[in-house]
Parts: structure tokens; sequence; C-alpha cells
């Protein structure tokens, strides 16, 4: 499959820019369900400009929370959103949020954004798409004459890549352990949320109640090939995976290894191939879409000519219920002991991450499917095995997700590609479901 690099980008998005018909003004807007009611243009010129900053020489973007590029692309976002009539600040957990009030001041707001950082070398969809989509939405309401009931507010979450900070603080699930923790881009995640203007120290005081948002929606690209492969338009989240990670260690005894006869050895490494084999093993062996995986592993003291004594690894399991989760961790605690004491090794597991499995509100589901089809979008129901800020905003109001395709089912990665006519049908039904939402809840 071709690489899409920066300059292919602009040349694609410019593309779009001629085959997309401009609008005329507020006046003339057509109905949000409207095949041209959306700006196509827009939404290419600001996707544009956002591929300029963080862009890597090999043709991805590296945005990683707290760097130069993520502080630059958080401004030119905030402008865009105070040019939508958003007041905009950044809250103490990093979070660019922007409000509106809305007709009833008594009510409560509806919820809405997503993230701009990215991991590193990666793409200029995942996160970015569903900022500027629903800011699109946003305006195309407005310039259609509608008035929104709710208040608005419009969330850009500080890193999403790297553990949804922003999200969980709202959610209250962000720990004093997590801030010494390394990103990706190499900043401890304290000092990348001061860097973005949060303050670790006053974390729990951006924590919401249940009861205090009327709803969130969020739109994002697949990150999988059901839409592209399927041929379908958008689809309708039904739920996002929860996650569950660990660290494991496994204690065997460093000695020469030439002179160490194997009868005797205590090789820690040993002990830890044969329970990544079981990983993969046993989470094959459910009936379900659970996912195991070990993406990490360090052996001690690393030497060519001695028996490794320490390994560290990690794992993480991925499901829609967390008691499948819990069920498969547990079978995989006593498949390792039983692994280590045959190679008379000891093995520890210590969580240190939990992200809870979010099932979307089945009325925003089907508000969802309603909007596509007055959209005129094919749509389909799917879950996402990808992990977003939705899942911890459902922890207090219930949530509804929008994907559009993502082409060969690619993120993470410079060839991460969605056409600007699908990021045009997200923000279409993402409007068309803004708008019902507004008026039933």
């Amino acid at each position: 499959m071709k690489s899409f690099t920066r300059r292919e980008f602009h040349r694609r998005t410019a593309a779009g820019l001629l085959a997309a018909a401009p609008l005329a003004g507020r006046a003339a807007a057509a109905p949000v369900s409207g095949r041209q009611a959306v700006r196509e243009d827009r939404i290419g010129r600001r996707m544009e400009e956002l591929s300029r900053i963080g862009g890597d020489p090999a043709g991805g973007y590296s945005r990683t929370a707290g760097s130069d590029a993520d502080l630059a692309a958080r401004e030119r976002f905030s402008g865009w959103l105070r040019g939508a009539g958003f007041r905009v600040e950044t809250d103490f957990a990093g979070n660019l949020r922007g409000r509106r009030e809305g007709r009833e001041a008594s009510l409560p707001p509806l919820l809405l954004g997503s993230h701009l950082d990215s991991v590193p070398n990666g793409g200029n969809y995942d996160g970015v798409v569903g900022c500027v989509g629903g800011l699109e939405a946003v305006e195309t309401l407005d310039e259609s004459g509608a008035e929104f009931r709710h208040p608005l507010e419009f969330f850009v979450f500080f890193n999403e890549e790297n553990g949804k900070t922003g999200s969980r603080a709202l959610a209250g699930e962000v720990t004093a352990e997590e801030l010494d923790l390394p990103l990706h881009g190499g900043l401890a995640l304290g000092a990348a949320l001061r860097r973005v203007g949060g303050s670790p120290e006053r974390l729990a005081e951006v924590k919401r109640e249940p009861g205090s948002a009327a709803g969130f929606l969020e739109l994002h690209i697949e990150q999988g090939p059901v839409l592209d492969t399927g041929g379908y338009q958008v689809g309708a989240v039904e739920g996002i995976v929860g996650i569950r990670r660990f660290r494991v260690a496994i204690s065997g005894f460093a000695n020469h290894a030439g002179t160490t006869a194997m009868a005797i050895r205590r090789d820690a490494l040993v002990t830890a191939g044969r329970f990544i084999a079981a990983v993969d093993e046993e989470a094959r062996a459910l009936p379900g879409r659970q996912v195991a995986t070990v993406g990490r592993i360090e052996a001690h003291p690393g030497a060519a000519n001695v028996i490794p004594g320490e390994v560290e690894l990690s794992l993480e399991i991925r499901d829609l219920r967390m008691e499948t989760i819990e069920s498969l961790y547990r079978k995989l605690q006593e498949v390792g002991r039983e692994l280590a004491a045959r190679n008379e090794t000891e093995i520890r597991f210590e969580p240190y991450y939990l992200s809870r499995a979010a099932p979307c509100d089945p009325d925003f589901i089907e508000l969802v499917v309603e909007s596509a089809r007055a959209a005129d979008c094919s749509v389909i129901r799917l879950p996402s095995g990808a992990g977003h800020d939705a899942q911890s905003i459902a922890v207090f109001a219930p949530i509804g997700m929008i994907f559009v395709p993502s082409r060969g089912g690619i993120s993470h990665s410079p060839r991460e590609f969605t056409r600007l006519a699908s990021i045009a049908d997200g923000a279409r039904v993402f409007a068309e479901s803004l708008r019902r939402l507004d008026t039933r809840v």
C-alpha cells in the first residue's frame, strides 16, 4: 500500500477543495442533512494547516503530549474555537476547553471534541479528524441558523495517546503515581502537563460528577478495516474496549552462560518466552474478540555470555467486557506461575493502568444511525477495538461515537489516510446527531 507523505496529503486536499462546492452565507445555508451543508473547503484547509505542525522527515507526524508541536497545534485550534464563539481556557488537567452558552442556562452542557496529540511518527488523522470535523459540525449548525438549547463544551483532550490523561482526569481516574511516568516524547507526565498550562497538584478539581453533562459525542477515524473494506461511509459505535496493563517481572539467577549446565539453569528469559507464547495461546482459546499483547520486554543483565537473571515485560488485555479481561488475567497469572515454578523462577504481576470498557448509550447509538440515514450516509454498527477519550467520559455521562473509514484500517502510521469526502460525511452526520441530541436530552 502506498505511503502518503505530507506532499501527497496536500495534493489530495487540494483536489478535494476543487471538488467541493462553496456555500453561500448564513441566509442561504442548506439543511444540515444536505450533501453540501458542511464546508469541505474549510475542513480541508484546517487539516492541511495542522499537517504543517510536527511533521517528520519520513512523512509522519510527531505531536507528542507537551511537545512544541503539540503546543503549536493547540494554539492554532484555540483560534478556530474562538472564531466559533467559544470562550477558551486550559483546565488543570491540560485539556483545551471551549465553552458557549445555550438558550436555556439551567441545562447541563453537551460535550464534544477529541485530541490533537499523536504517537511518534504517526498520522495526521487520528484525533485531528474528530477535532476538525466536530468544530465543522458546530459551525454548520450555526450557519444554518440553528440555536442550541444546551451550553456546548468543546474539548481538545490532553495526552490521549499515552494514557488519556485529560479525559481520565474528568472521570477522577488519574493517579499521582502516573505523573512520574515518561511519555512518548521523553517528558514525564507531570512536566508535560505543566508545559501545556495544567496543574498536577489540582487534578482532582476537574473531576465531573454524574449528571454534570447531558452527553458526549466524538468523531474519529475507525483505526480498523471494517468501514473501508465494507464500503460504509460511517460507523455507529456500540462500545469501546476496556484496557488493563500490567508490569510482569520474572526473577531467576544470572550465571555464566558457558559453565552453567542446562539442567541447573534458572533462566528468567526462558520463562518469559514461554509466558509470551502462553499469552497468545490463551487469548486465542477463549471465544470472543478479546486481545492480549506483550509489547515490551527487557532482559538483565543483557550480555551475550550471561544467563538472564531478571526480565521485565508488559502485558495488555483488551475487551468490551471487563469481566472477560479479569478472567483472562487470572488465567494468565495461573499459567505464569506454573511456568515459573517449572523453571525454578518467580513471576510477579503489577497492574498499573486501567481504562474501563464503555458501552455507548443505546439511545445515542440509534440517534447516530438515524442521523446517518438522514444525511444519506450508509452506516453500520460496530465496536471499537481502540481506546478513546469517550470511554472516560462514560463514567459520568452517556456517550456516542461516529467512525469514518481509515484506508486499509491503518492508523498510528505515516500511511494513515482518510479521504476529505469521508471527513465531510462524518461532520454531516455529527452535525445532524448534535442537532437531534440538543432537542432530545
